[in-house]
């Protein structure tokens, strides 16, 4: 069986690192390269950064801060943010990233996924998906994906089906998914198992779970109930609540796989 991995979250605004509750009211955690090092140390299998306000603001994300990270990590690494052309993410992978993420541009243009498939190798394609639509089991036809929700003025309802979408992701040729639960995002609560378990029934993608975390136990619960690959969180590492050399400890003793 394949090692689970635990990717800490960095959501980058204005060159540091910031957190909200549902992708609102943003707060400043820290400087990107610090805490990029911190994680690394402690046993982070990859990181991913999210320049939230790039794509709302028609821009890319800044290849400076994604070249002052590559010189500080020897973990994978991916970068979302604006980019919306093979030249776009040829630039942040020449910066030094592994993968790139794309979601709102996809949207717009899903001939772009295979374009960077094509380019690149699906390896280097992550697809982010930001899913609302009320209560976590409200069921499949009412959750929504949302475009542009890094910035809570520009967001708005795709129209896209969520498994539709999955499945149409996964035949332009990405790599991976990114399930971010914008209701589950912040509040601790644990992940959003109804839509990861549609999600992976839906496709064979390698999976990530994004939105929740507020203890050990949701992540052993969400590799347990939900089959996904890995799974990302942010506030309780930016804290210290949780620290990730300790979590892979405690999934290992509930008999989830990780690498130590």
């Amino acid at each position: 069986m394949l090692a689970r991995r635990l990717i800490p979250c960095l959501d980058v605004a204005d060159g540091v690192v910031v957190k909200g509750v549902r992708f609102r009211d943003h707060r400043v955690v820290g400087d990107i390269v610090e805490l990029a090092r911190r994680y690394a140390d402690d046993g982070a299998d990859e990181l991913v950064f999210y320049d939230i306000t790039a794509s709302p603001e028609q821009r890319r994300v800044d290849a400076k801060w994604v070249e002052r990270v590559a010189r500080e990590l020897d973990i994978p690494f991916c970068v979302a943010g604006g980019i919306r052309s093979v030249g776009d993410a040829e630039a942040i992978l020449a910066a030094g990233a592994d993968k790139v993420s794309i979601n709102s541009p996809a949207l717009a243009r899903p001939v772009l996924i295979g374009e960077l498939a094509e380019r690149f190798g699906s390896q280097c394609v992550v697809i982010g998906i930001d899913v609302d639509g009320g209560s976590e089991d409200a069921g499949a036809t009412a959750w929504r994906v949302i475009a542009n929700s890094g910035k809570p003025d520009a967001a708005s309802d795709s129209g896209r089906d969520l498994l539709g979408w999955v499945r149409e992701v996964a035949d332009r040729g990405a790599g991976e998914i990114v399930l971010n639960s914008i209701r589950s995002d912040g509040v601790r609560g644990g992940y959003a198992h109804a839509q990861l378990v549609a999600v992976r029934a839906a496709t064979t993608l390698p999976l990530v779970a994004s939105g929740g975390a507020g203890k050990p136990e949701h992540f052993a619960e969400v590799f347990e109930r939900c089959g996904v690959d890995a799974a990302l969180a942010a506030s309780v590492f930016h804290s210290g609540e949780i620290r990730i050399d300790d979590l892979k400890h405690f999934l290992a003793a509930r008999g989830v796989v990780v690498r130590q």
